[in-house]
């Protein structure tokens, strides 16, 4: 595998790891309601402390989820997509070489039926 792939690959897995979480997906799907929030805010709708919040996030952070921007005291964060889009691209090619996978089944299958009758 080369380097890219191999990064990419990483990349992939860090999202998916970061995306089994249901408080993580929770805390994705509260900032992109509302744009950009602090831990203490997304703490508030949440039932973990702010703590938990904050190594969430940062899990999050890691895998190139979400961004923190201080803002005077602050820490703002919000989703950067690109990294659930490397990932979606890499699903929706999985699904295609399933679906090519079973177009060839059933073509076996009919073509078996048709020299049966």
């Amino acid at each position: 595998m080369t380097d890219e792939r191999s990064g990419a690959a990483d990349a992939v897995d860090s999202v998916l790891a970061a995306l089994a979480d249901p408080t993580r997906r929770q805390l994705l799907d509260l900032l992109a309601a509302r744009g950009e929030a602090t831990a203490t805010t997304l703490a508030e709708r949440l039932p973990v402390s702010r703590q938990a919040v904050v190594k969430h996030l940062a899990v999050l952070d890691a895998a190139g989820l979400v961004a923190g921007g201080r803002v005077g005291r602050e820490v703002r964060y919000s989703v950067r997509p690109a990294a659930l889009d490397a990932t979606a691209r890499w699903m929706a090619g999985l699904a295609a070489d399933w679906d090519r996978r079973l177009a060839r089944i059933k073509a076996v299958a009919e073509a078996a039926e048709r020299d049966a009758s």
